[in-house]
């Protein structure tokens, strides 16, 4: 492991974002990377375009861009037991972390005005900045407010072990 300062200072040596984002409707891990061959073709449906080849050239969501939009199109395009479109498609919801403009007291709402189900909220606090709040019964997990975070502070987390893997 080179532990040079240059490394460490441009961030090199920070912990990055170690889970994958399943397809919706995945039944779980184990039986995903177990069952999934790697075929890409969820990969070429998606019309959003966020399903990129991870670790192992497992699928995994990218909402770098992009949202999901829940189409489908994934889980039908599969030839393999993998889904189970009768749950919900996931357990995960939107986090905000420290780098957020509103605690630099930059005024900000971009991941508001992009959140359709309305799960981003802001509170005035100490200072008179509004701060988000993520009301995560009403968050989908969906991605849309990550892409347009201009500081790149909103990830999208799994909220049961069964649903990501680590990179």
């Amino acid at each position: 492991m080179d532990l040079s300062r240059r490394r460490f200072l441009q961030g090199a040596l920070a912990p990055q974002q170690s889970e994958a984002i399943r397809l919706p409707w995945t039944i779980s891990e184990s039986r995903f990377t177990a069952g999934c061959t790697r075929c890409g073709v969820c990969i070429t449906v998606c019309p959003q375009q966020i399903i990129k080849a991870a670790e192992g050239g497992f699928p995994a969501l990218d909402f770098s861009e992009r949202e999901c939009t829940f189409c489908g199109k994934c889980t039908e395009s599969c030839e393999q037991p993998l889904f189970d479109p009768t749950q919900a498609p996931w357990q995960q919801t939107a986090r905000i972390d420290d780098n957020c403009l509103t605690n630099s007291g930059i005024v900000c709402q971009n991941c508001k005005d992009a959140c359709s189900p309305g799960a981003i909220r802001f509170q005035f606090g100490l200072g008179g900045i509004a701060m988000p709040d993520i009301e995560a019964d009403i968050c989908n997990g969906c991605g849309a407010c990550v892409a347009p975070c201009p500081t790149g502070s909103i990830k999208i987390d799994s909220t049961t072990e069964e649903m990501s893997v680590p990179l």
